[in-house]
């Protein structure tokens, strides 16, 4: 046997979407790469921004010694200082470099919390669909998912998460703007959330930590704003990263952001910080950390995807395809017209249009598209996508 059997169970259970985006590697040589669409995998197709470029090359010719050498398990301290009065500039509550914790992206940075906070056996409660790589962190920290239903229109069911919360809840992630709907959950919302938590509290004694995984919160259209949790709730984490707003998925750079008034913090922010170690993860790419500081601000042109989002709603929709607009990231998840979503993408893979089932989101009977792809594959995809609808209309 080359492998365990937890593992090889894993392989099998593994994501649609890279299923999907090597299938779509396998159809480009066979059919030629401009004629197929690939909606597989939420890989960003904008560059970074300009500044990007001029602050790795005034990096790599600084020649500060130890530019390359290992820093507290933490990150830079300067580097953190810089996060924390970022988010000084958007929160109510005041952060110092102690709250931060900089990580191997938002991947890396949920483990190290779901490491620190689980006990073996304990419950977070997600609502669904919702990014399945969720199942395997928990796993790898003996953790387990409590999957709740949102409405039709994928904001919070309320009801729903607090008729999950048990003696075995330990945490509720969210995940806004939404991978794979798109929906950005509301400020009231997300008051009432920290207000369920927060009465659970009082009546259980128990502790309910509101996790919040977000490397899509500058990708908001219309006017959109994303809320703060840490406004609503104080038993509170942010995760994120900057491989989406920046465009560097290849290059691992994030944070976690804990409550400066969660409950305690010093064993909190010590465990991260001991965790970010004993993962493996030992510390966050110490050029990248360098480089954020100067970064902050910065993102790719978000019009380019509020542009390529128009384009495919209105498309779908003089098609026959019914869905809720997305407010944020770079997804659409629109109903399949059959109950089988998996069959209705492998129609739409028969045309050369390559998707992801919502089944691999906990959303059957939906089916995502990444469209941080180029307009012109959008433009050339519809006819395939209205051509499967004929189908059913």
């Amino acid at each position: 046997m080359p492998a365990s059997r937890k593992v090889l169970a894993s392989i099998e259970k593994s994501s649609f979407i890279r299923k999907m985006f090597e299938e779509g590697n396998e159809r480009k040589k066979r059919f030629g790469a401009e004629n197929v669409f690939d909606f597989s995998l939420g890989n960003p197709n904008l560059e970074p921004p300009a500044r990007f470029k001029e602050v790795m090359l005034e990096l790599v010719k600084d020649p500060h010694p130890g530019t390359h050498a290992y820093m507290s398990n933490a990150g830079y301290p300067e580097t953190r200082e810089a996060v924390a009065a970022y988010l000084n500039k958007h929160n109510r509550c005041r952060f110092t470099a102690d709250d931060i914790v900089m990580t191997v992206g938002a991947g890396g940075g949920l483990n190290v919390v779901l490491k620190t906070l689980l006990n073996p056996g304990e419950e977070v409660v997600i609502p669904k669909p919702y990014f399945v790589e969720y199942n395997f962190y928990l796993d790898n920290h003996q953790g387990a998912a409590s999957l709740v239903p949102t409405k039709p229109d994928f904001s919070l069911d309320l009801d729903a998460i607090a008729g999950a919360l048990t003696e075995r809840t330990r945490a509720v992630l969210i995940d806004s703007p939404n991978n794979p709907t798109g929906r950005v959950y509301s400020v009231e919302e997300l008051r009432a959330l920290g207000q369920i938590l927060t009465d659970y509290r009082k009546r259980t004694g128990q502790t309910v930590y509101l996790i919040s995984d977000e490397p899509y919160r500058k990708i908001v259209y219309d006017g959109v704003e994303v809320p703060s949790i840490f406004d609503v709730y104080p038993e509170s984490f942010v995760v994120t990263s900057f491989s989406k707003d920046l465009s560097l998925p290849g290059e691992r750079i994030g944070y976690v952001a804990a409550h400066p008034e969660i409950s305690d913090r010093s064993g909190i922010i010590q465990g991260l910080v001991l965790c970010n170690r004993i993962l493996g993860y030992v510390n966050a790419p110490a050029l990248m950390q360098r480089a954020i500081p100067r970064l902050l601000e910065e993102s790719v042109d978000i019009s380019a995807y509020q542009r390529k989002r128009d384009l495919l709603c209105k498309g779908l929709s003089q098609a026959g395809y019914v869905f809720t607009k997305p407010e944020g990231a770079f997804y659409l998840f629109p109903r399949s017209p059959i109950e089988d979503d998996v069959a209705f993408v492998g129609e739409l893979r028969d045309e050369n249009v390559l998707t992801v089932p919502g089944s691999g989101f906990g959303g059957p009977g939906h089916f995502r598209i990444a469209y941080c792809v180029n307009d012109s594959t959008i433009e050339r995809s519809i006819p395939g996508f209205a051509k499967v609808m004929k189908k059913y209309r």
